[in-house]
């Protein structure tokens, strides 16, 4: 099936800038913000329109996703809906959150990020990096094996890296059906402070699992362990 023109204005710009990147750029290549602004001199937000495709299924890393690239470079990974074609490339879950939807959504996820639980301002460990927040739009298999499209607070840190990400509602259902009654009360209080506080134990646990190898061989010599764990 031929393709249209990139260069037909009468296309969105969203529709033609997803022409640009199969016709011009081609999958798995490397394009740059300069390239991206010259095809497209008469349209102020181009970046803008470029990352409306990503609610289309098309995958465009920037240097946050694939570190071999620079701050002015993007990668075009692949194509998702042909967004061109009659009755596609419609909004997807709405339209833009309003300010207001956005604070909303905030004061209900207790404004820090729901995926690591970070808050706005505060500064990832191990970094001088203050954490911002935004509302990211996530899908969630239901009862029905449809995924149903969620708003959620996160980080941007934590939207970067959970884009293909579904979470799966199912799943947790059945395995809260499974615990026995102690373990439920306890759970029950988690979610009822909306929080869970770890023991020093549990946190040195955590931190050790994200150590490099070295670094864990010398913990577990610490504890008088000669083999792996």
């Amino acid at each position: 099936m031929t393709l249209p023109s990139w260069e037909d204005k009468k296309l969105g710009t969203m529709k033609r800038a997803a022409l640009w990147l199969v016709t011009v750029v081609g999958e798995g290549n490397v394009f740059t913000k300069g390239a991206l602004r010259a095809a497209f001199p008469e349209t102020s937000q181009i970046d803008r329109r470029m990352r409306d495709l990503r609610d289309h299924g098309w995958r465009i890393d920037t240097n946050r996703e694939d570190v071999g690239l620079e701050p002015h470079q993007q990668r075009f990974v692949s194509r998702g809906e042909a967004v061109w074609e009659p009755g596609k490339g419609r909004s997807k879950s709405a339209a833009a959150i309003t300010a207001t939807q956005r604070r909303e959504i905030f004061a209900r996820d207790g404004h820090f990020c729901r995926s690591c639980g970070i808050s706005a301002g505060q500064t990832y460990p191990g970094t001088y990096e203050a954490a911002q927040l935004d509302v990211a739009r996530r899908p969630v298999l239901g009862p029905g094996g449809a995924a149903d499209v969620q708003l959620v607070t996160e980080c941007n840190r934590c939207r970067v890296g959970g884009r293909e990400v579904t979470a799966d509602l199912v799943s947790v259902l059945d395995a809260v059906r499974r615990i026995g009654p102690i373990e439920r009360k306890i759970l029950a209080g988690w979610m009822e402070k909306d929080r869970r506080e770890f023991s020093e134990l549990e946190r040195i646990w955590a931190s050790y699992r994200t150590l490099p190898e070295e670094s864990r061989a010398q913990v577990r010599e610490q504890l008088g362990l000669d083999g792996g764990l």
